[in-house]
């Protein structure tokens, strides 16, 4: 799901769920816009790796980590993998190629997959996999915010993409949908909802082509682009909700009344970010 806007606002539901899910927007959606749109990319980077960090913590719970202590100590270790990018300075094409090999992966997997309850204990396998999985995004999205022409407006234009798309995916898919995407990890989405995303992000990326006058070839690309970031943004999407039935959890966490945690809210970005801000600099849109 997308950080902002997303169809689970105009689902119909208990009057209290809803009236918290909407006050939670009321703040949240504009509090996300100032931040892509009016901070210098160092106090960006600075907010987004709270964001992290927090979902950091949430991931611990989901891996079985048991204790502050221990949670505290996968936290500290994803704050010095981002200390560590940021000073390093270097373009993050490497590590973004490295995630999204990652959830390609994963996508293929996902036909054989079952959410079967977690052994109890930790999941040590999954520790590590936080940091790349939590540490791309941040990556991508702070050389997006500050390495790229007007690349606030297109940080801003990338969550667009991912909320606009899952909105398509909602009501198109309940609507019209019959056949689930994928029923064992997430039962309410839908072949013709993920359909409906596809050709809304190809529109979208279509018009913004054609908008900035872009080359045929170049605006084909970036439709490509746009069907790729939105595919993988399901594949998040459904990952965390691998995660959170083999904890037998409905939510990350508890921290947005209404939308439940930090990675409820980040979970296609983890995927969608990396993969489009790779395509950005494969296709020589990087500054």
């Amino acid at each position: 799901m997308p950080w902002a806007v997303d169809a689970l606002v105009f689902r119909r539901e208990p009057h209290t769920a809803l009236r918290e899910r909407l006050l939670t927007s009321a703040w949240l959606i504009p509090a996300i816009i100032g931040a892509v749109l009016l901070l210098p990319t160092a106090v960006f980077a600075i907010v987004m790796a709270l964001v992290l960090l927090l979902a950091a913590w949430e991931w611990g719970a989901l891996t079985g980590v048991q204790g502050s202590v221990p949670r505290m100590s996968a936290v500290a270790a994803l704050a010095m993998v981002l200390l560590l990018l940021w000073f390093s300075r270097a373009q993050p094409a490497l590590l973004l190629l490295v995630a999204m090999a990652w959830w390609l992966g994963f996508a293929a997997a996902l036909p054989r997959l079952h959410a079967h309850p977690a052994k109890a204990g930790t999941d040590r396998l999954l520790l590590p996999l936080g940091l790349l999985v939590l540490a791309a995004p941040w990556a991508a999205l702070v050389y997006l915010h500050g390495d790229f022409a007007q690349g606030p407006l297109v940080v801003l234009g990338l969550i667009a993409l991912i909320s606009l798309a899952d909105t398509a995916a909602y009501f198109v898919g309940s609507r019209f949908g019959r056949r689930k995407l994928a029923p064992r990890l997430s039962p309410g989405k839908t072949r013709v909802g993920l359909y409906a995303a596809l050709a809304v992000a190809a529109l979208a990326l279509l018009v913004t082509g054609l908008l900035l006058g872009l080359s045929s070839a170049t605006t084909l690309a970036l439709m490509l682009l746009g069907i790729l970031t939105v595919a993988l943004s399901v594949v998040g999407d459904l990952f965390e909700s691998w995660l959170k039935r083999r904890r037998g959890r409905k939510d990350s966490g508890v921290l947005l009344p209404g939308h439940g945690g930090v990675l409820d809210r980040i979970d296609s970005m983890t995927a969608a970010a990396p993969t489009f801000v790779l395509g950005l600099i494969v296709l020589g849109f990087a500054a």
